[in-house]
């Protein structure tokens, strides 16, 4: 017979290989062992929960860094009959998942955390969906059969290690009147309930424990029932991070595109040198994949490769840390709670794009307040406002330092982590019509109440209409009409948002900036050469309108609904609609060569073949000259052209002074072939 716990790590090993949908945009030849870089974690007891809006603090010389392998190593007094419990802490985005998926890897494979016969991972999001009462043993048993036999689970636990991943997702409730005790792991208890027996160590106590939280959930377990706390800090030194982004732009390249990664990869170290926004944005191991699949966009996109958008990454960039997350009610789990993100819209995408309506990218503390959080605030919204502090929005926001004219200490103000993501935010915000007027506001509310009601009025009006007064009636038929009145109400707003992404496209200031992908590209990497001599006095927000372009794709809307944020498509048939009529206006009009391309991009970032070709169809020729012409913009070029009927030609196609390499021809030679006159 084969032993249960060889199978057991044969298939965690598989199970914890997978990649998700996001990791395959680079090539799926990324595994985690070659591209896992360890994160710094301190030892420590936490101090007072870090608010990002007070700042970060500093880890200090009382902390001892660990590895993963050393997160178990007994401490001197440490009693070896007792296995022990130890937290690891961080906000999002910080790598506690990561870490998790590294260490279960390097158990099955050996190389670490020897000293336990078996390792069971736990997800504390399955956990909590369950409500029936099952024991410990019908618990593993039911995640991972071969081990429902098992004799760890029943007897001596020293050499079992659980890992319950999230704890903040669970219910826990030490309280001996509210928890029953229990020793029997083949007693029938709620998941709950069996978790804080086991860290209360009355069930399986020689077994050890490892929770990852955040840090808001850190009070959910009673400081007396923990060995060791664990802070997993990120990545704190620009070496962490270009060890990172190494293991990244190197894995698959060869040959010139080998070449190609390697220059990549010494213009964003220095950038990094530079203590620019990105190397405080890359402190989060999160954003160094943001990064690096921003740079994999930018400069290795190909016919080859599946459609992406740079909208799609940052959508998958959400995903990949938030998931469906839900911001639960504090009634309890029989409450509605609201989708973390579009809690994230309705809050810090308001700020967002109130810095835009203003050109700014930095906002003291008082406007961040402002926005995130109301004075009158129902009890529940506090709550949720504190969980959300704490544990959230130092993932969207950063300190910064402004230098103070006379040389002295500065104000403190709040940025963006990337300068893109106010744009996606400010967009989504947009987007999903939280711009809203009072009428509208007052409209929906009352239309959600009145439309759930009509069906039922219906019939009732069917069998009083001949008993009821005429006024009566006459009122009860208003009522029934409000929904429809209110869709006009939504329709005009949509229309609204159409015209909004319609004139933020075509902005006369705008016009003879940088095309927005060189201004994406420079974000990351930095401005190459001498740096200008004055800094532009208003800032440019060309991302703005074509973010909001994205997330109306259908692409992106499945994405989105995965995050708990519907877009309807009546909402955005009605957008399109005004959309088209403007752009259909603006396009007649003569650009510059950078504005077009940034009309293109908008085009290819909407992802809808009918639209592109009906606004494409009314140009005869496009003038492309002295553009930076890279592999991304030939093939937006050719993808948006791809669109038009066969029989739509071009007059004129205008490619002087592009720097055309043979690829990029390669890529244009569909372009070409509907082209009267090329230059």
């Amino acid at each position: 017979m084969k032993d249960p716990v060889e199978i057991h790590k044969r298939k965690l090993a598989l199970w914890f290989s997978h990649l998700p949908n996001e990791e395959k945009q680079f090539g799926g030849l990324f595994s985690p062992d070659t591209m896992h870089v360890e994160p710094l974690i301190l030892e420590g007891p936490p101090g007072e929960n870090v608010n990002p809006l007070t700042g970060r603090e500093t880890p200090g010389s009382v902390h001892r860094s660990l590895t993963v392998g050393e997160l178990f190593d007994p401490d001197p007094g440490w009693d070896p009959e007792q296995g022990q419990n130890v937290v690891l802490y961080g906000a999002v985005g910080t790598g506690k998942s990561t870490v998790v998926r590294k260490l279960v890897l390097d158990w099955c494979s050996g190389t670490t955390l020897a000293q336990f016969e078996l390792v069971v991972p736990l997800s504390c999001e399955d956990l909590s969906l369950q409500s029936r009462p099952t024991s410990l043993q019908a618990l593993v048993g039911r995640m991972y059969r071969h081990l429902r036999h098992s004799d760890h689970l029943r007897g001596d636990g020293r050499d079992v290690l659980f890992i319950f991943n999230g704890m903040e997702k669970m219910r826990l409730n030490f309280s001996i009147a509210a928890t029953e005790l229990c020793s029997n792991p083949e007693e029938p208890l709620h998941p709950g309930a069996i978790a804080v027996n086991l860290l209360r160590k009355y069930l399986l106590p020689e077994a050890s424990i490892l929770v990852t939280t955040r840090p808001s959930a850190l009070d959910k377990i009673p400081s007396k029932y923990v060995d060791r706390y664990t802070e997993i800090c990120g990545f704190t030194n620009i070496e962490q991070q270009r060890a990172y982004f190494t293991s990244r732009l190197l894995q698959q390249a060869e040959g010139q595109s080998g070449r190609d990664s390697q220059e990549l990869l010494e213009m964003l170290y220095l950038n990094l040198q530079r203590e620019s926004q990105i190397a405080a944005a890359c402190f989060l191991p999160s954003y160094c994949w943001l990064t690096c699949a921003t740079l994999h966009f930018l400069h290795f996109t190909d016919v080859r490769a599946p459609i992406r958008t740079l909208t799609g990454i940052y959508t998958s960039f959400l995903r990949l840390n938030f998931g469906g997350e839900i911001l639960e009610a504090a009634g309890g789990p029989n409450q509605q709670g609201i989708s973390l993100m579009h809690y994230v819209a309705k809050t810090v995408g308001k700020l967002a794009y109130e810095g835009i309506t203003c050109k700014r990218t930095s906002f003291t503390k008082e406007e961040v307040m402002e926005k995130i959080g109301e004075e009158d605030d129902s009890d529940e919204e506090l709550r949720q406002l504190a969980v959300f502090r704490t544990d959230v929005l130092g993932f969207f926001l950063a300190r910064c330092v402004q230098s103070s004219p006379a040389g002295g200490m500065g104000e403190i103000r709040y940025v963006f982590t990337v300068p893109a993501m106010q744009e996606y935010l400010a967009a989504l915000y947009v987007v999903l019509g939280e711009k809203k007027t009072v009428l509208e506001k007052l409209g929906k509310g009352a239309s959600e109440v009145i439309g759930q009601a009509s069906d039922d009025l219906t019939m009732l009006l069917n069998v009083l209409s001949k008993f009821l007064p005429l006024r009566v009636f006459a009122f009860f038929n208003l009522l029934k009409m409000f929904p429809r009145l209110y869709s006009r109400i939504s329709g005009h707003s949509n229309g609204k948002i159409g015209k909004t992404m319609a004139s933020e496209m075509f902005k006369t200031e705008d016009q003879f900036n940088e095309d927005v992908l060189d201004q994406v590209e420079q974000s990351v990497l930095g401005v190459q050469g001498p740096a200008p001599l004055e800094r532009q006095e208003q800032e440019s927000f060309e991302l703005f309108p074509i973010f909001m372009g994205g997330l109306l794709s259908h692409g992106n809307r499945v994405l989105l609904d995965q995050l708990g944020i519907s877009i309807r498509t009546t909402a955005v048939v009605q957008i399109t609609r005004t959309l088209k009529r403007h752009l259909l206006g603006n396009s007649q009009k003569q650009m510059p060569p950078e504005e077009l391309v940034d009309f293109l991009f908008f085009l290819y970032e909407f992802q809808n073949q009918r639209f592109t070709a009906e606004v494409l169809g009314s140009l005869s020729a496009l003038n492309l000259s002295r553009v930076r012409m890279t592999p991304l913009k030939c093939f937006v070029l050719a993808a948006v052209l791809a669109c038009t009927p066969p029989r739509h030609v071009l007059e004129s196609l205008d490619l002087s002074s592009c720097s055309l390499t043979c690829e990029s021809l390669d890529t244009l030679r569909p372009v070409l072939l509907r082209c009267k006159t090329v230059k």
